[in-house]
């Protein structure tokens, strides 16, 4: 009955796949002559996708577009593949929804916000790479965070990213049925960051949970947005219930970036630096430039990761 609530836990797809490439789990997109990926403005039938993107192994993705833009400048310098001042040109240019950029191996897309935007963005990239016959491809989300126990500043490996009751799960309604799908990342993936943030040795580094919320506000436990109908005294509870639980910080896109990266077949981690501490309060307080180096903290670390993969470090 539509509007009933079924759970079907689904960890993996069951789909046929080849190994180490991407693979859709979708037998309906066999059928279709043409496939139009609306919100980037590209398309099967007007680009020529092994030719553009066949040569990705890296993809970064990130809620600002201009935070993306200055990570591919960023990585272009670090690997040897672009001069000072060079332009990178928007790929989705003929969009306003996502940016893309690419220089050499490593394609850069932002998401925007929250997992509605950047579910979107993920069934175009997976099907991008998959059109584009890419193999053995990393994907990693770097942005911010609200760190739970940990100073501004630090960085979070994702282990898991869970929800806001700390399950380990990402809950989606399909055709009026709960369903429920795994959010695991990649453990060795995990691995290998933290230990590219030891041989940096630039800033604080952990792997642990992530909790991704539906919103920034009530979701997060915030005392300061338009509707609050709860204590300080229990938003305290609540978060050092997650802080014991494993929980180090709190964003809005992991668990469906991590479901749908499952899914296809990609390895895929989540770093992102914490901007503040959600023990010690709700508001981001430090200055403009104190946040400006630490949004550039994941990009350096997944930068060194890019460049030692590729035998450059």
């Amino acid at each position: 009955m539509l509007g009933s609530v079924y759970t079907l836990y689904v960890s993996q797809c069951s789909c046929p796949g080849r190994e180490n490439f991407v693979h859709l789990c979708n037998p309906h997109l066999e059928k279709m002559k043409e496939d139009i990926l609306y919100h980037f403005a590209l398309g099967t039938g007007t680009h020529d996708f092994p030719a553009l993107f066949g040569d990705v192994k890296f993809v970064c993705v990130g809620g600002s577009p201009s935070r993306m833009k200055a990570f591919i400048t960023y990585i272009a310098e670090e690997l040897g593949l672009g001069s000072p001042g060079h332009d990178y040109p928007n790929i989705c240019a003929g969009t306003d929804r996502y940016t893309m950029y690419k220089v050499g191996p490593v394609l850069s897309v932002s998401h925007g916000m929250g997992i509605p935007s950047i579910s979107i963005m993920l069934h175009e990239l997976i099907k991008l790479l998959y059109h584009a016959k890419c193999s053995n491809i990393t994907i990693i989300r770097i942005g911010t965070s609200g760190g739970i126990g940990l100073e501004p500043g630090s960085v979070v490996i994702t282990r898991q990213s869970v929800d806001a009751t700390f399950k380990p799960q990402l809950e989606q309604v399909i055709l009026g049925k709960t369903v429920v799908r795994s959010t695991n990342l990649d453990e060795q993936l995990a691995k290998e960051l933290m230990q590219c943030s030891k041989e940096m040795g630039q800033f604080n580094t952990v792997i642990g949970n992530t909790m991704c919320t539906l919103d920034f506000y009530e979701g997060q436990g915030r005392l300061d947005g338009a509707i609050c109908l709860y204590s300080e005294e229990e938003k305290m509870q609540y978060l050092k219930e997650a802080y014991d639980s494993g929980i180090r910080n709190i964003e809005m896109e992991s668990s469906v970036f991590a479901a749908m990266c499952n899914f296809s077949g990609i390895k895929a981690a989540v770093v992102c630096v914490t901007l503040l501490n959600r023990l010690e309060g709700d508001q981001i307080s430090s200055s403009h430039d104190v946040l400006a180096e630490y949004q550039e903290r994941p990009q350096k670390l997944v930068g060194y990761f890019i460049k030692k993969s590729l035998g450059k470090v």
